[in-house]
């Protein structure tokens, strides 16, 4: 692409995948399980932008919970494989999304930076025949910190940059995001900010310097224009 635009860095869950409301039931499943309850409303506030981790930690820590680290690992693998039940089950692709993928992806390189598992992301892009268009996948554990920390934008976009063979302007370089974690994470990085409001209203999406409704709505002209402004 000749216009402004360098690289697009995509969230997953939420963005790409419609696939936030199955996180928050796989969680609800297994919280239940150990007779703690966790409401939409504190999934979607408080706990939407970690990974999977972070989000047992924080309800530990938010509800006084003693557990170690080999209890959240058995919690997170109980989550991934419920999880897991529920991808099967159907199409998870916002609509839209393929193609916008393969139109970004035949015009700049483009990558992931997700809190998602990375079996999960690559699941789903490989059944929907979009996996070999990502030239990185940032996924949960790759980073010391997950968002908002921007380390997973940071790790994506040097990668980006090795698989371009040039150094990319991070001025030029867009983030896709459904959450102010992301946001955060992605502004940390120093990127360009897109915000679609999938999972929250765009008044939530703090930071970001275009609101669209999803990918559907999102073009390669509008993202060239908000690189060369």
């Amino acid at each position: 692409m000749s216009g402004a635009l360098q690289a697009i860095i995509f969230d997953f869950d939420g963005v790409i995948a419609n696939s936030e409301p199955l996180h928050m039931m796989a969680f609800q499943h297994v919280l239940h399980e150990e007779g703690v309850e966790l409401t939409p409303a504190d999934y979607y506030a408080r706990y939407l932008g970690y990974d999977d981790d972070g989000v047992f930690n924080a309800i530990a820590r938010d509800r006084g919970l003693q557990m170690n680290e080999a209890d959240v690992a058995s919690l997170v693998a109980r989550k991934g494989d419920r999880m897991e039940e529920m991808l099967h089950t159907g199409a998870v692709l916002f609509p839209g999304a393929i193609e916008f993928i393969r139109e970004a992806a035949a015009a700049v390189p483009i990558g992931i930076a997700s809190g998602a598992q990375r079996h999960e992301i690559l699941d789903i892009i490989s059944g929907a025949g979009i996996g070999n268009l990502f030239s990185t996948v940032v996924a949960s554990g790759d980073t010391p910190e997950s968002k908002p920390s921007p380390g997973p934008y940071q790790l994506a976009f040097e990668r980006l940059c090795a698989a371009a063979g040039t150094r990319l302007d991070p001025r030029r370089s867009v983030a896709i995001e459904d959450s102010r974690w992301g946001l955060e994470s992605a502004q940390g990085a120093g990127l360009r900010l897109v915000g679609v409001t999938t999972s929250y209203p765009a008044h939530e999406l703090v930071g970001a310097e275009l609101v669209v409704s999803g990918l559907k709505g999102l073009t390669l002209a509008a993202l060239d224009r908000l690189c060369g402004a």
